[in-house]
């Protein structure tokens, strides 16, 4: 089927999930996670393709890990299908409501976007999850995952095709888009077929969808995400939360790539830090003022704060205060999450009206900005632009309101 059949079936479907009602989605969503779990021998074989053609071609193994399935990765796709079936409908809800002087009503409503076009790299888990919380959102979807997942995502596809089909929904609400770079054009010049795009991934890409596509784009961002350690924090919870941020899973947006420490209390936190980290088999880069305290800090790099490492490296600095530590976030954050560790008010106020990002967090991890966290249910992305949405998009994210008015013959003079 080429993109633009696939197209004319998606805006079909979308007609019609528009009107299916909540228990309609929700047994649509188990079913498609009943197929998922009993296709999970097929996926994980398939996953395992795509695995070694990476491997064969040379690909970081931070990438690897994104592209790579396990059984408690499938456990998860499975339990994020059956999470969204819990979660409320967003679509009929009232955004809000009012009545004229004249008697007439307004209500502006909740409704699907229609037909979302998802753009995204390596991780097949995103396949899963775009298409089930599009289908609680009353949105078909079109998924276009790379090439090094196209094992995988054929036979996550698959499988809930066949679970929208066994709950007697039209299994053109999900489609899979094969094909070369022309595909893709297609796909991000579909006005009048695709209403939303959505990519994921690298800025490369999300470049490329932002500056190369027709229809609306909702951009998520990378994530160049910082953690202030504050003079005044303290600095047991600084330490476990740096160690958190950037080891937990530091292929992922929302891990952290650069350390910030207040001179004020760099003599005390900055030896215990590089010593944790260098236990955790992080590589620390950094200039004079961090190689001072260890010997095991690799020398910084023209351009080492401007991006996302995705790996076990993390940039780091030592600032003279506060005023600094903004400065530093202000130019080279990517407006994804930024973290504060401190006891002071002073500072997390200053730091919170301050910074500009779609999360900003105090004394807690960075990890935590994600849908799933945030109990959104399984999550679209996170995005860090500032129209339609910011931060993780869950589903009343893929909504967009209309408004209903009713009168009782009124006419305007």
């Amino acid at each position: 089927m080429s993109f633009m059949d696939q197209a004319r079936a998606a805006r079909l479907a979308s007609h019609e999930l528009a009107t299916d009602d909540r228990a309609t989605k929700d047994r649509a969503l188990h079913a498609m996670a009943d197929a998922l779990a009993a296709r999970e021998p097929d996926l994980l074989r398939a996953n395992q393709l795509d695995v070694d053609r990476a491997r064969e071609s040379g690909t970081d193994e931070a990438i690897v890990d994104r592209l790579r399935l396990t059984a408690d990765r499938v456990a998860g796709m499975v339990q994020g299908l059956r999470d969204l079936a819990a979660l409320p409908d967003p679509v009929g809800d009232v955004v809000r409501g009012w009545k004229l002087p004249n008697g007439v009503s307004v209500r502006q409503v909740r409704v699907p976007l229609g037909v979302l076009g998802i753009i995204y790299e390596a991780r097949p888990n995103v396949t899963a999850d775009a298409a089930g919380i599009a289908l609680k959102a009353g949105n078909a979807c079109l998924l276009r995952g790379s090439s090094s997942a196209i094992e995988s995502n054929r036979v996550t596809v698959a499988a809930l095709r066949e679970g929208l089909q066994a709950a007697g929904v039209t299994p053109d609400a999900v489609h899979l888009v094969e094909g070369g770079r022309e595909v893709t054009g297609e796909m991000m010049t579909a006005r009048g077929y695709v209403d939303v795009l959505i990519p994921r991934g690298g800025a490369g890409l999300i470049n490329a969808v932002v500056e190369g596509a027709s229809v609306p784009v909702i951009e998520t961002g990378t994530g160049n995400c910082h953690v202030f350690v504050d003079a005044d924090a303290d600095q047991v919870k600084a330490l476990d939360i740096l160690l958190n941020a950037k080891v937990q899973r530091p292929s992922v947006c929302n891990a952290a790539e650069t350390l910030l420490v207040h001179k004020d209390i760099a003599d005390d936190f900055l030896p215990a830090a590089l010593a944790a980290l260098q236990g955790a088999e992080v590589t620390v880069h950094g200039g004079d003022d961090v190689r001072a305290y260890s010997d095991a800090v690799v020398p910084a790099r023209e351009g080492e704060f401007d991006g996302e490492y995705l790996s076990l490296d993390l940039a780091a600095r030592v600032v003279d205060d506060i005023d600094e530590a903004i400065e530093h976030i202000r130019r080279y954050s990517t407006g994804h999450s930024e973290t504060i560790v401190t006891e002071s008010r002073d500072s997390i106020a200053r730091f919170t009206a301050e910074i500009d990002a779609a999360a900003v967090l105090v004394n807690a991890s960075s990890r935590f900005v994600d849908g799933g966290e945030f109990g959104f249910g399984a999550e679209i992305g996170i995005s860090t632009q500032k129209l339609h949405s910011r931060g993780p998009m869950g589903l009343p994210e893929m909504t967009s309101t209309k408004y209903i008015i009713e009168g009782a013959g009124q006419t305007r003079p």
